[in-house]
C-alpha cells in the first residue's frame, strides 16, 4: 500500500466513449498521486482498444485488466485486488469526478484519522432532457452525516462516485459480492457495520449521469429473477450489518426496511422465486418489533402463500396492499376471510 496514493477503480462493459470521459475526469484531478485500474468486464465492442489507448497515453499509471463478464461487484473486487493505494475511489464508467475531489477528501481524511470514509455533494445529471437537467446535491450527499446507519437502511443515500475510502477499512469488511443488483448497497452496509465515522467536504465532488442510452444493471430489478435473487441475498446481509451497527428494531428506518423487504418478498413471489420469498418474509418478521401489528399481516400472508402458492399469495397481497398502509388489522381479517372461503 503506497501512502497518499489514490487508486481509482473503473469497471466497464461496452462503453468506450464514456470510459474515455470517466478517465479524463480522473486525469484532471488537482491531486498529484493517482493510479487508475480499468477492469474490462468482458466487453464485446471497442472498449478494450480504448482502454489500451488510455493506458499508453496517460501521464499517470493506468492498468487495464480483462476478465470474463462477471458483473460490477466482481469487477470492482478484481480492481481492488490490483490497487496499491492508501485510498480507494470506485468510479462507474458513466460517471465523472470533479477536479478538486481528491485534494479535498484526502486532506480531510488525513486530518481526521478516526474517519474511514470521506464523501461530498454529488450531482445527478439527467440526459433524458435537452439540455440535461442537473440536480445537486443528490439524495443526502449535501448533508453532514456521522455514520452510514441508520439512514442506509432506507436507501443507499450516496452514489458510487461520492465516497473516498481508506483501504484499511475495505480490507476489514471483506470482498465485493459477485451480484448484479444492490451489491453496492450491501458493500456499504458492511462498512456501516464497523461503525466507522464519516467525514464530509462541502464542495461538489462528482456527477452521476443517467439516461445516457445504455442499459443499466438496476433496470428490471423488480421482475428479473437473477436480479431479484441477488437483491434477496443483499437484503439479508444489510439487515445483519444494521444490527451489528447497533440499530434497534424500534428505529423508524428499521420499520421502513421491513416494509420494503416485504415488498421484495412479493416481487419474488410473482417471479416464481418461492425460496427467496420465504426467506424475505422471515426477514421482514425479524426486522419488526414483537408488538408490531404488521406481524399479524405477515402471518396471514404466509398462510395464504403456503396454501395457495407464493405467486398467488403475492397477487392477493397486491390487491389488498392499500389497506395495509392504514388498517393492518382490517387487512388481516380480510386475509382470514379469503382463507376461510377458499378452503
Amino acid at each position: 500500500m503506497n501512502q497518499g496514493l489514490v487508486s481509482t477503480i473503473i469497471p466497464v462493459y461496452n462503453r468506450p466513449r464514456l470510459l474515455a470521459e470517466a478517465v479524463r475526469s480522473v486525469l484532471q484531478q488537482t491531486y498529484p498521486s493517482i493510479e487508475i485500474v480499468i477492469v474490462d468486464d468482458g466487453s464485446t465492442d471497442a472498449t478494450a482498444d480504448v482502454a489500451d489507448t488510455l493506458s499508453r497515453e496517460a501521464i499517470i499509471p493506468v492498468k487495464v485488466i480483462r476478465q470474463v463478464n462477471s458483473g460490477p461487484g466482481a469487477a470492482r473486487q478484481r480492481g481492488l485486488d490490483e490497487a496499491r493505494g492508501e485510498f480507494i475511489q470506485f468510479l462507474d464508467s458513466d460517471d465523472l469526478l470533479l477536479p478538486a475531489k481528491f485534494s479535498a477528501q484526502v486532506a480531510t481524511l488525513q486530518r481526521r484519522p478516526e474517519c474511514g470514509i470521506c464523501y461530498g455533494p454529488s450531482a445527478e445529471e439527467n440526459h433524458a432532457s435537452n439540455p440535461p437537467g442537473r440536480d445537486c446535491p443528490m439524495r443526502a450527499t449535501g448533508e453532514l452525516i456521522d455514520h452510514l446507519f441508520p439512514r442506509l437502511l432506507t436507501e443507499r443515500w450516496w452514489t458510487t462516485s461520492s465516497p473516498l475510502y481508506r483501504r484499511t477499512l475495505l480490507d476489514q469488511i471483506g470482498p465485493w459480492q459477485p451480484w448484479i443488483n444492490e451489491e453496492d448497497w450491501e458493500y456499504d452496509a458492511r462498512c456501516g457495520a464497523t461503525r466507522t465515522r464519516l467525514a464530509w467536504v462541502e464542495d461538489p465532488c462528482s456527477v452521476r449521469r443517467i439516461n445516457l442510452g445504455n442499459d443499466h444493471l438496476s433496470q428490471r430489478g423488480s421482475v428479473d429473477p437473477r436480479k431479484l435473487s441477488d437483491r434477496s441475498m443483499a437484503r439479508q446481509s444489510i439487515y445483519i450489518s444494521a444490527r451489528q451497527a447497533g440499530i434497534p428494531l424500534e428505529a423508524p428506518e428499521m420499520r421502513l426496511f421491513a416494509r420494503s423487504t416485504f415488498l421484495l418478498c412479493r416481487q419474488c413471489g410473482l417471479a416464481g422465486l418461492d425460496k427467496e420469498s420465504i426467506t424475505l418474509l422471515n426477514l421482514a418478521r425479524c426486522a419488526s418489533t414483537p408488538t408490531s401489528f404488521r406481524l399479524l399481516y405477515y402471518f396471514f400472508y404466509g398462510l395464504v402463500a403456503h396454501w395457495f402458492g407464493w405467486r398467488r399469495g403475492a397477487k392477493f397481497a397486491n390487491i389488498f396492499s392499500p389497506l395495509t398502509h392504514s388498517t393492518t388489522s382490517r387487512a388481516s381479517l380480510i386475509w382470514l376471510s379469503i382463507i376461510t372461503s377458499q378452503r
